[in-house]
């Protein structure tokens, strides 16, 4: 027997419940009945007796005012009595893991018909898998997270630990040896810097920008001074506790007295024997709240010196209200006589400065690239908005004002990609030592031009969607919040105004002797 939603109706017999307590609509063939959940609507049951709603095709009318997602969810779902003979869907559920056919929804090298020099077909398979993981995996913790404040739960940490989500964000490199990354789709000798780029995008396609953050970034800059400088008994002990998500860990560098002046910094450690005895606090901690360990920039005798500190007696947390969500875990950090170990010295007494700005390059870039690809999301979002929403009896994109924010919006986005890419694809082809002299400026300055444009297209897509982007849930949710949280990628890991200075410093430093007009 056929089930209640394949149960076809005329036209005719639908215009027929048209009153209340008998009322039905259409929305994209299907036909719903609404005679009980009138009185329940949000915006009351009059909107349903307005002309042209009662038995009648509301799919313009419903799109204009709700996202499709709405119709998905089952209290909605289960008001389908059936459909329009004769006719289909025009607008299909997602399918987890597909590709946006939405003009610039997708970077070039996933759009039908264009080609690229820097990815693969293993890149592409990998951008499949990983996708459909996070859609079907991440994405309804992400925004339950984004809403309640809550951490992430242990259950996720461990379904991400299973495909090395965190080692796969450290990019390639000995830590990955031995490990299944995805399920086995790529091989962790294949691994490069634009695998990564995928991972640090795809995370960031959910317009949940706290549990970005609280998606154990703390791990991805807070393990690599441990990686590179760690003793190997730390790293053997460490290492794998933060991989596998049995353990967590912080980057404790800012304070309330420094932040960019790292020189500034008034946490001290003094030597006491055989340990370090810690003092001094540490703000605006990402995944702070939960960290069990804490990289940590401390002023010594000799100068500024990084130290592991293990969260124990001395050690205290508190949650910091921020512009996103809680879920990040933004913490106030205090070190009240911490006794530290002196074996948990990362690098060499008093060169802590070397062991941060080492680590200083690879946050920049996936900064940056989870900034783009939220960018090209909210592009993608003022695509559809401006082309299904009415104004003035024709779309919102019939009018010039609009297309030239998005003509904008558009150009930014590709100037963005290329530059991001061309960086990626120097990364792949140098080594670690001629990155860290190399591409300092370039990173800096590279961040500092998407995190503008990504200001600047925040402000676009505002205007484009109008009061809608002042709501946290509905049609400009994904709008809202990257206006609210787009300034995080412009603070983050060194200001605009200091990153794009040190670009042009280390480019004044490589002017050759012999320049002249």
């Amino acid at each position: 027997m056929a089930s209640s939603k394949t149960k076809e109706y005329t036209w005719n017999e639908v215009e027929q419940h048209n009153k209340e307590s008998d009322l039905w609509i259409v929305i994209d063939s299907k036909v719903y009945n609404v005679s009980k959940f009138a009185d329940m609507h949000p915006g009351g049951a009059a909107v349903f007796y307005a002309s042209g709603i009662a038995g009648k095709d509301t799919t313009e009318t419903f799109f204009g005012l709700h996202r499709h997602e709405v119709l998905l969810r089952p209290q909605y779902a289960r008001l389908q009595i059936g459909v329009i003979a004769g006719e289909e869907e025009m607008i299909k559920p997602p399918v987890p893991g597909e590709l946006s056919k939405v003009p610039y929804g997708e970077p070039t090298w996933l759009s039908e018909g264009f080609k690229s020099p820097y990815y693969t077909d293993n890149h592409r398979a990998f951008h499949r898998a990983f996708r459909t993981f996070m859609q079907e995996v991440v994405q309804p913790e992400a925004e339950r997270c984004e809403a309640n404040g809550k951490r992430i739960s242990q259950e996720l940490v461990d379904k991400l630990s299973e495909i090395n989500f965190v080692a796969m964000r450290l990019g390639p490199g000995k830590h990955l040896q031995g490990r299944k990354l995805m399920g086995g789709v790529t091989k962790p000798e294949e691994f490069d810097y634009f695998h990564e780029l995928i991972v640090n995008g795809e995370i960031a396609r959910f317009g949940t920008r706290g549990f970005l953050d609280g998606l154990l970034n703390g791990g991805v800059i807070g393990l690599p001074p441990i990686l590179n400088y760690g003793s190997p008994e730390l790293q053997a002990k460490i290492v794998p506790e933060v991989l596998d998500g049995k353990k967590y860990i912080a980057l404790a560098i800012t304070e309330a007295f420094a932040g960019s002046d790292v020189s500034g910094l008034q946490t001290t450690a003094v030597r006491d024997g055989d340990y370090w005895v810690i003092s001094g606090t540490k703000k605006w901690i990402t995944n702070g709240t939960f960290a069990d360990y804490f990289t940590t920039g401390c002023k010594t005798e000799t100068g500024f010196t990084v130290i592991l500190i293990e969260r124990g007696e001395g050690v205290e947390t508190k949650a910091i209200k921020t512009a996103y969500s809680p879920t990040a875990g933004t913490a106030y950090v205090t070190f009240d006589k911490v006794r530290v170990p002196v074996s948990n010295t990362l690098g060499k007494v008093g060169m802590g400065m070397s062991v941060i700005l080492t680590n200083f390059n690879h946050e920049r870039w996936m900064i940056v690239a989870s900034s783009l690809a939220a960018q090209r999301l909210v592009v993608e979002e003022c695509l559809k908005w401006a082309h299904q929403r009415k104004v003035f009896g024709k779309p919102l994109d019939s009018q010039a004002v609009i297309r030239h924010k998005l003509g904008k919006m558009i150009s930014r986005i590709e100037a963005c990609q290329n530059w991001v890419e061309n960086i990626t694809h120097q990364m792949n082809n140098m080594t670690y030592s001629d990155m860290a002299s190399k591409l300092a400026g370039p990173i800096g300055l590279m961040k500092a031009f998407v995190s503008k444009c990504g200001r600047e297209t925040a402000e676009d897509a505002t205007m484009v969607f109008g009061g809608r982007a002042l709501t946290t849930t509905g049609m400009g949710k994904f709008i809202e919040n990257y206006h609210r949280t787009s300034g995080y990628d412009a603070i983050l890991g060194g200001t605009e105004d200091i990153l794009a200075d040190l670009g042009v410093r280390q480019a004044m430093k490589k002017m050759p002797k012999d320049s002249r007009l």
